[in-house]
């Protein structure tokens, strides 16, 4: 399987929200400079990112809107659903399990786990707070292969291993601080002060390219 820069997949989810959007218009055909006018890219990049999954539109006519979007999903994933657990019944598990984006896109919360005896029981959003020591046979039981990370960094890497034992082949991360897992687990790791950084260094550019012009 060739390698799919992170940067190409997250375009892709791009273009995917905007040809939903205008599909929903009616809309019947889309251009490369409409999705890069869009998207914040360029023509030539839409092209090449879609070059590597085939050959979709026709040269002067544009892309068929509905087609592509139908592509996109089956490219991304998107066409089954996925179940999820997430670990940690924080402020960010619980901002996580009220999301109702998880369900629209295909992914399932199918519990939330958690230390706090206070907690277990509770409802959290569509799921239920289990016990941390149930974990691994929830896991295998529901055969999830999606875990969301949201506890603190010193119990991180110890949860992980935990995870990739139970057979979690893939963790969203947001615990902050850097974690490690075999090579057939796909790590994602957000790093909220990291961009927030970015931010503040694309505004302060900004502001440097104004007061020199």
């Amino acid at each position: 399987m060739k390698r799919i820069a992170d940067s190409t997949v997250r375009r892709l989810s791009m273009y995917l929200r905007y040809l939903e959007d205008l599909d929903t218009q009616g809309q019947q055909t889309a251009s490369s400079d409409e999705l890069a006018h869009l998207c914040g890219t360029t023509p030539a990049q839409v092209r090449k990112d879609l070059s590597f999954f085939g050959s979709f539109g026709k040269r002067g006519l544009g892309y068929p809107v509905h087609e592509l979007t139908a592509h996109l999903r089956e490219i991304l994933g998107l066409e089954r659903e996925w179940k999820v657990v997430i670990v940690g019944a924080g402020k960010i598990g619980a901002a996580l399990a009220n999301y109702r984006g998880f369900r629209q896109r295909g992914f399932k919360i199918v519990g939330v786990y958690d230390n706090d005896p206070s907690k277990i029981g509770q409802p959290w959003g569509e799921a239920i707070v289990h016990d941390m020591a149930d974990l691994a046979h929830d896991i295998q039981r529901e055969e999830v292969p999606i875990a969301v990370l949201a506890i603190p960094s010193d119990d991180a890497q110890a949860v992980v291993d935990r995870l990739v034992g139970a057979g979690i082949r893939a963790i969203l991360n947001f615990a902050p601080t850097q974690i490690t897992v075999p090579p057939h687990v796909s790590l994602k790791s957000v790093n909220m002060a990291m961009e927030l950084e970015g931010l503040s260094f694309a505004l302060t550019n900004a502001m440097s390219g104004q007061s020199v012009a």
